[in-house]
């Protein structure tokens, strides 16, 4: 094998956090190296010209949770990065005629509520509210590195005096910081442990409310409603500020891609090499530590750190060998759990999508954000039980986006892109189905419900792409298709991400981190697990 530069650091994935992670490492004057299998950058977070004319966002479609301080550390903004506000940033019609829409105004929201029930708009400015009360104590909670406190035997991993002290400080701060919860201690603990459903019927009698706000506990996870955990889901998606405020949700200019550029650009000025279609197969190790790594093409490169930021199962069950990790480790590893049922459609339109509960031409303000099929929660708890069954949801919960209502660089003038969110479509299927021959079939099921809210879709779908869960393992390195590198269950999340004793990104392999999704705080384009993985690298 031919060995190539040597480097302080190799990053396995040029997804943003692995990008986020090599900047950081840079910029404390460590030589790094990004290695990304595919022929573009971004991960999940990326854009491609899928057809001539249209930059396709073809797997995340919206930013929040991306961290300020990265944005700034990186100076994102100065190379390009431009984020769209989507103002109003919720649609719901309903095949009634009626619809609700949301957004940053609380008057207009309430207005809009009080169609459906004139005490939910009374609640609704509370439980914004307590989200934000909640979400502001907690959020800084998820951008450390998480403790462990729970007493693990030196079989297991062993601590020194050092790092019990430290563990204990960050554990008092913990603690301190939801002693400042105050009488919203109980509301916090139901989110971080509790079910959507009965959280949302507590607080509101309307359906469509119920509906709309429950989306945001399922999107990306394989759990119902009514999942112990889905409420912590919700709060998960609310802590973000990169839209301008807490909660609030935008469109990259450029499409997702343009966080790629800017992150790869902040790299590059930071003497980070970045090599595309490098595929790594091997991580190498020498008596329990890292020494390089193999690609594909035969060569190796010599690292004494390696950054992981795929997830768990490729990177301890692909990349190393089986007597390079501890026999327990292995086991938990292999009983993370990646249950997965989202499918995404990227559709190509000629014309914007025309709601019969709106009287509008053009581009509404109700396209501006994300328009939700999902009229109530037995709808979406009905879907959940198809795909618990084995089988795509009949009436799947559709979330819709628009891009183009807010960014003209995306599509060609005059047409439009839509991007469908899908759930439930598990990715394990019933009676040996395989998703290869069903998927386009149950895009056209997908389409054929959207038309029943908008009849002019499916005439003016000039391109389609349908991403299967299968696909999104296949093309992203997802497994089982999960987005989150990982369920975010209550059992996944904290100090048992992702296995309990290792929520620090350091792994039984001396010198091998986890940085990406599959380490605290999880999922979602963020960036947090790049940077406290730099940060641990720093640290050694």
């Amino acid at each position: 094998m031919k060995t190539l530069k040597v480097y302080d650091a190799v990053v396995i994935g040029g997804g943003h956090n692995g990008l986020v992670t090599a900047a950081y490492l840079a910029r404390a004057g460590k030589k790094v190296a990004v290695l990304e299998r595919r022929h573009v950058l971004g991960g999940c977070s990326n854009s491609e010209e899928l057809w001539p004319g249209y930059q396709v966002s073809t797997a995340a479609y919206v930013v929040s949770l991306l961290e300020p301080k990265i944005m700034a550390d990186l100076r994102l903004r100065d190379y390009g990065l431009k984020i769209l506000r989507r103002s109003p940033s919720s649609f719901t019609p309903l095949l009634d005629g009626r619809s609700l829409t949301l957004g940053s105004d609380m008057a207009e929201c309430q207005k809009q509520i009080a169609q459906f029930s004139k005490a939910d708009a009374v609640n609704y400015p509370l439980y914004c509210e307590m989200l934000e009360r909640v979400a502001r104590q907690l959020e800084p909670l998820m951008q450390r590195t998480a403790p462990n406190p729970l007493p693990l035997p030196n079989s297991w991993r062993k601590k020194g005096v050092l790092s019990k002290i430290r563990n204990g400080q960050q554990m008092w701060e913990m603690f301190q910081a939801l002693g400042e919860l105050g009488d919203d201690l109980p509301h916090a603990m139901q989110l971080l442990s509790g079910a959507a459903r009965p959280l949302l019927e507590n607080w509101f009698e309307s359906e469509v409310l119920r509906a709309t706000l429950g989306t945001d506990a399922i999107i990306g996870a394989f759990q119902s409603l009514s999942s112990a955990g889905s409420a912590y889901t919700l709060l998960h998606h609310v802590m973000g500020q990169a839209g301008g405020a807490r909660g609030v949700w935008g469109y990259v200019q450029g499409g997702m891609g343009g966080l790629a550029n800017a992150l790869a650009q902040a790299c590059t000025d930071l003497h980070v090499d970045i090599f595309t279609e490098t595929e790594v197969c091997k991580i190498l190790t020498s008596e329990g530590k890292v020494c390089g790594v193999a690609l594909g093409n035969g060569r190796v490169i010599e690292t004494s750190v390696v950054a992981s930021t795929v997830d768990a199962n490729l990177t301890f069950n692909r990349f190393l060998d089986e007597d390079d990790l501890p026999a327990g480790f292995r086991t938990a590893v292999g009983a993370i759990d990646y249950s997965s049922a989202s499918m995404k459609i990227n559709l190509a339109l000629a014309e914007t999508p025309k709601f019969s509960c709106v009287a509008s031409d053009g581009i509404g303000p109700h396209l501006h954000g994300t328009i939700h099929i999902s009229p109530t929660v037995d709808y979406v708890e009905r879907a959940f039980a198809d795909a618990l069954a084995g089988w795509p949801s009949t009436e799947p919960v559709l979330e819709i986006t628009i891009p183009t209502s807010l960014d003209e660089t995306i599509a060609p003038a005059g047409k439009h892109l839509m991007n469908v969110f899908v759930q439930f479509a598990p990715y394990k299927l019933a009676e040996n189905k395989q998703w290869d021959d069903i998927k386009e079939e149950f895009a056209d099921r997908c389409i054929a419900q959207i038309a029943r809210y908008a009849p002019n879709v499916p005439a003016a779908i000039e391109h389609r792409q349908v991403l299967s869960p299968l696909d999104l393992e296949r093309t992203y390195g997802l497994t089982g298709g999960n987005i989150m590198q990982g369920a975010m269950t209550p059992n996944q999340l904290f100090f048992m991400r992702p296995v309990v004793g290792w929520a620090d990104h350091r792994t039984p392999v001396r010198g091998l981190y986890l940085c990406g999704a599959a380490s605290h705080p999880g999922g979602g384009v963020m960036g947090t697990c790049g940077r406290n993985g730099a940060a641990a690298i720093l640290k050694g």
